[in-house]
């Protein structure tokens, strides 16, 4: 009895210092991002900080171009992913038979896995020429590409974790709904998807989150055009996203330098975005967690 003590308290203590290690490396990250990128908002004016035009070669630091470059692709990805990532897991869930489900579902986390930088790959050799040639456009690299590939890289996280949402509605509330004689649809739209509503949007925001902070596959086929987004046309123009700036122009800058801390700066940016998304993804979680406990109390 005094082993199983012991070992119960070693492991606690262990899983304890893993999670409080978790919260430093965080905040250690974001401490060593404020300290190379906030000298950035004292050698550049805060007025050329929000300027549209990027090109430091020059001296512009006009960062509402990439910000506005990763809100297109981003918004874009959502447009393809949510839709397509709710209606297939609620397939899963709800509609195929059992031994399509088991083998569907191992299919959709292998897909999570795959390298971005693939995805890109095949994007620039086969979905860009394709659809520059079936939309008649000067080129295949716009925003709209990234859009779509990003959508597909985002799809397996929505499933994922929506299909779970939807497996945890108890069965009791099929069976009432039923017995009521709502159809199968019915039940579905009226009943699962509601009692699942933390868990779908828990599903979203990671999807959202998982597009932010993608960055091979937009530096790869978004053409990397600092150009400032205005109008639905922009969807189909090159442009640039923050994550792709950093990871194209990182590794030429001179350390210390304004075009270094501005980068740095940019980071900052994106760990506050990812925050956010996380945050309130956690937070739907957490609120489906407590419904659901009071559910079976």
């Amino acid at each position: 009895m005094r082993v199983n003590t012991r070992s119960e308290f070693i492991v606690t203590r262990l899983i304890k210092a893993a999670g409080y290690s978790a919260i430093l490396f965080i905040g250690l990250i974001f401490l060593f991002l404020l300290r190379e990128g906030t000298p950035a908002l004292f050698e550049i004016p805060v007025g050329d900080l929000v300027g549209v035009r990027w090109y430091p070669i020059e001296g512009f630091f006009g960062m509402l171009p990439l910000i506005g470059g990763s809100l297109l692709v981003t918004v874009g990805a959502a447009l393809v992913a949510v839709p397509l990532g709710l209606l297939t897991a609620i397939y899963i869930a709800e509609v195929a038979p059992r031994s399509a489900r088991e083998l569907l579902k191992p299919a959709v986390e292998i897909l999570a896995g795959l390298p971005s930088v693939m995805l890109g790959f095949l994007g620039i050799v086969a979905l860009a020429p394709y659809l520059r040639r079936l939309l008649d456009l000067p080129t295949g690299l716009s925003a709209f590409t990234g859009s779509l590939l990003l959508g597909g890289i985002a799809i397996p996280s929505v499933v994922s974790v929506a299909e779970d949402a939807l497996d945890a509605v108890p069965a009791t509330y099929r069976e009432a709904a039923r017995a009521l004689g709502a159809t199968r649809w019915q039940i579905i739209w009226r009943v699962t998807l509601p009692a699942a509503r933390s868990g779908v949007l828990t599903a979203i925001m990671l999807g959202i989150g998982r597009v932010i902070g993608e960055t091979m596959t937009v530096m790869m086929v978004t053409g990397n055009a600092p150009v400032l987004p205005v109008g639905l046309v922009s969807l189909f123009r090159p442009t640039r996203t923050m994550t792709a700036t950093i990871a194209a122009e990182m590794g030429e800058v001179a350390t210390g330098s304004v075009h270094y801390h501005a980068l740095f700066l940019i980071g900052i940016l994106l760990f506050l975005i990812s925050l956010v998304v996380n945050l309130l993804a956690a937070r739907f979680a957490f609120r489906q967690r407590t419904r659901a406990e009071r559910v079976l109390s």
